[in-house]
């Protein structure tokens, strides 16, 4: 047994790791565990074949929050961001296609619709100053709800007139817009502003991502809203790469919280959670090892959590029944492959690196297309013709490939979380990517060609791999009965969990997915604050 620690966190991904420097930096002695043999999560840099190297799982940079990066130094530790030299490239069916960027959206919108175009201006003001309003409560916990009159009740009332106050420096046109982005679908929205379906494709596709549903799908339109609230070196709405991959901003991020004296611990998985007396006081690890601590932390999915490492008899049974709907599941199938030459695409045919080639790449030219996608996978277990999004990061980091050749990354959906068939997924990952590989050469004739070499990762691997319940990369689907206050569930928003001395940092918690490193912040504010109160 190890002399006892103040908190012990459960998981080395990127949420973990900023709780872990952040307590660290009050002055807490920290141990993390993780049970891969690397820190990171999902956001980890592998060799996937010899010469090549790519981010796993997570893969593009925006909602990482600018006052974890300045908080933690990352750029001192070694993280370095690019920005892309355009936003998106969609390739439509006609012919034609979209190339989205800084100065250059409102001109390619016009090629096909100036009424959009028109909008567009209108449109963005209106997304940006909601984003901005709600970027203020990113970095603070969402009022929770708590029962009876007590000094605790009387600092949740307090919180919510602070975010009552923050919405109301929303007019009352702002102030609807955010009801319809909170309720709508993505595509009832959308169609109160364009008319053309390249255009409602390019901005509905981030209603998609990581959603396993349609983008006609009622609460979409909040996903959509949930991928603006991102920066880039200061810039609002960009996307980015990180040097070396997402590897780099976990390792910059480990690098920090070691420096203010976190012990972090791999290939060190847990058991179970100790609970005595009601209260948890440390974990037992695989091996046996117990590791005690004044606070536990857990960095993993809330269902794999409260299913699997607490004790069942520790939790309220109300609360085990409704842990056991929380809703897991991203329709996500996740692949990286090697490549010998740039793609050439139909509508703009060229193998030399071209802004479009930096973007992020969207094959789905409708929201009708991402529809049938959705409903193909419900029925059949993936898609007949996926969502695609390809980046190829080796056009803005020449480490990731050897010369003259590149990485790219393939974001994929929908692929049902279980198949309907009840079989596995194990059965059908390479027919899969084949089919996934067939649908980038549909729109790039040759790409099939060009690739090299090729890992795949099913929902069902996902899982395995990073504990991603379903394949979820956001812990949690971002529905409206699982976002703000009641996530992960009413009653416990704030971070802390039903069994004493146990917390949550993971992006199960406020405000939700993405390589943000804002769950691991507001966390780490809530256990210093018990800590020194109990002292």
């Amino acid at each position: 047994m190890s002399d006892p620690y103040d908190v012990v966190i459960i998981g080395a991904g990127h949420n973990g790791l900023v709780c872990a420097a952040y307590l660290g930096m009050a002055g807490l002695k920290v141990k993390m565990v993780e049970r891969r043999s690397e820190v990171g999560g999902a956001a980890v840099t592998e060799e996937f074949y010899p010469g090549f190297r790519n981010s796993v799982a997570a893969y593009t940079v925006s909602l990482l929050n600018p006052k974890v990066i300045r908080d933690l130094e990352l750029p001192w530790h070694g993280l370095k961001i690019v920005e892309r030299r355009a936003l998106n490239f969609l390739p439509s069916d006609d012919g034609r296609y979209l190339l989205t960027g800084e100065g250059r959206t409102k001109r390619e919108i016009a090629k096909f619709s100036e009424k959009d175009a028109a909008n567009y201006d209108a449109f963005s003001d209106e997304l940006n100053d909601i984003a901005d309003v709600l970027r203020d409560l990113v970095l603070q916990a969402p009022p929770n709800l708590v029962q009876g009159w007590s000094a605790r009740s009387f600092r949740e009332a307090l919180r919510l007139a602070f975010v009552g106050k923050r919405l109301r420096n929303l007019n009352i046109e702002r102030q609807r817009a955010l009801l319809d982005l909170f309720a709508k679908s993505a595509a009832d929205y959308l169609d109160g502003w364009f008319e053309s379906d390249p255009v409602k494709a390019v901005f509905g596709f981030d209603a998609v991502v990581g959603n396993y549903a349609s983008p006609y799908t009622p609460g979409s339109a909040y996903v959509l809203l949930h991928h603006c609230f991102g920066e880039v070196n200061g810039k609002k709405g960009i996307w980015g790469h990180a040097i070396g991959g997402m590897g780099a901003i976990t390792q910059a991020m480990a690098k920090s919280a070691r420096s203010r004296g976190v012990d972090i611990e791999t290939k060190a998985g847990v058991r179970e959670l100790i609970v005595e007396k009601s209260r948890t006081n440390g974990v037992v690890l695989d091996d046996g090892r117990i590791i005690r601590a004044r606070a536990v932390v857990s960095n993993v999915n809330p269902r794999l959590l409260y299913e699997r490492l607490v004790p069942n008899e520790a939790l309220p049974p109300e609360f085990s029944a409704r842990m056991k709907r929380w809703k897991c599941g991203s329709g996500t199938f996740r692949m990286n492959v090697a490549l010998s030459e740039l793609p050439s695409f139909t509508v703009l045919p060229a193998r030399a690196c071209g802004d479009h080639h930096t973007a992020g790449i969207i094959l789905a030219p409708s929201l009708g297309y991402m529809d049938r996608a959705y409903d193909d996978a419900r029925k059949f277990g993936w898609s007949r013709e996926p969502i695609v999004e390809m980046l190829i990061p080796s056009t803005l980091d020449d480490t990731l490939a050897p010369k003259g050749q590149h990485v790219a990354s393939l974001f994929c959906q929908h692929a049902a979380p279980e198949l309907p068939d009840g079989t596995s997924w194990d059965d059908h990952r390479d027919e899969v990517a084949d089919l996934m590989i067939a649908t980038v050469d549909r729109f790039a004739p040759g790409f099939k060609q060009s690739v090299i070499a090729r890992k795949a990762l099913t929902p069902l691997d996902l899982e395995r791999d990073f504990g991603l319940i379903g394949g979820d990369i956001f812990h949690g689907a971002m529905s409206l009965d699982q976002i703000f206050s009641a996530r992960p569930m009413l009653g416990h928003a704030d971070y802390r969990s039903p069994v004493a001395g146990l917390y949550l940092c993971g992006s199960g918690t406020h405000p939700g997915g993405g390589v943000t490193g804002a769950p691991g912040h507001n966390a780490a504010k809530v256990i210093v604050s018990d800590l020194k109160r109990r002292r």
